[in-house]
């Protein structure tokens, strides 16, 4: 049974001798439809201000810079930090979670559940150690790969097939210092490539909605 058939139940069969059997059916159709222009962008990250240039909250700068190229505002909303646009008929939902990273899962299944955005419409973006500066990998499913907040959105959903964009940060650090790195500031090196990262991380997030997730890993990946 998928998603789909879970949440509104078995679709009836029309029968065009009863009009009003036929208008349930066009109504659950539309209800259908619009459930799947309706997408959920996490970025991942930490509030305070001692975290907001750091290493770990790629996610947020992502969603920051998304915002200011789109006019937006983000507003406090329940468990984070809420804007939205739309694109092409499309829906994006832009959620940075104010429950620090360890509990992201918490904000994550929240705003699911609210807008009723199925997993498969959700698009997760985390730091990622295992990768050069820079690099973008975007998959279906995987594990957390040693990341807290990747872990506890398993945990509360209880499943590791969602989509996810990891953006790498390299392991240029030294045994013991992981914390420190992590949760460190760019150097100007990379400060320096930022911006053009940021430009194709927004071309990602609009290419998930508007092409679906297997055309953007084939343009995106390796990028």
């Amino acid at each position: 049974m998928n998603w789909l058939t879970k949440r509104f139940g078995k679709a009836p069969k029309v029968d065009n001798t009863n009009p009003m059997k036929s208008e349930i059916h066009e109504l659950q159709k539309n209800n259908v439809n619009n459930v799947n222009k309706k997408f959920l962008i996490v970025g991942l990250g930490n509030i305070g201000a001692e975290y907001a240039n750091t290493r770990h909250n790629i996610g947020f700068k992502i969603l920051d810079f998304v915002a200011q190229q789109q006019s937006l505002s983000f507003e406090t909303a329940k468990l984070g930090a809420i804007a939205e646009y739309s694109i092409k008929g499309r829906k994006l939902l832009l959620l940075k979670p104010n429950t620090y990273m360890n509990l992201s899962g918490k904000a994550v299944q929240y705003w699911m559940e609210k807008e009723n955005i199925a997993k498969e419409n959700v698009l997760i973006i985390t730091d990622d150690l295992n990768l050069p500066f820079g690099t973008i990998r975007i998959k279906g499913k995987g594990s957390d790969g040693g990341h807290n907040g990747l872990k506890n959105i398993q945990l509360v959903l209880n499943t590791t097939e969602y989509p996810r964009f990891r953006f790498g940060i390299s392991d240029a650090f030294k045994k013991g210092q992981q914390v420190d790195y992590v949760l460190g500031e760019w150097d100007e090196a990379e400060k320096a490539k930022l911006p053009e990262r940021y430009e194709i991380a927004k071309q990602i997030i609009e290419s998930f909605a508007l092409a679906g997730l297997a055309n953007t890993m084939n343009s995106f990946n390796g990028k």
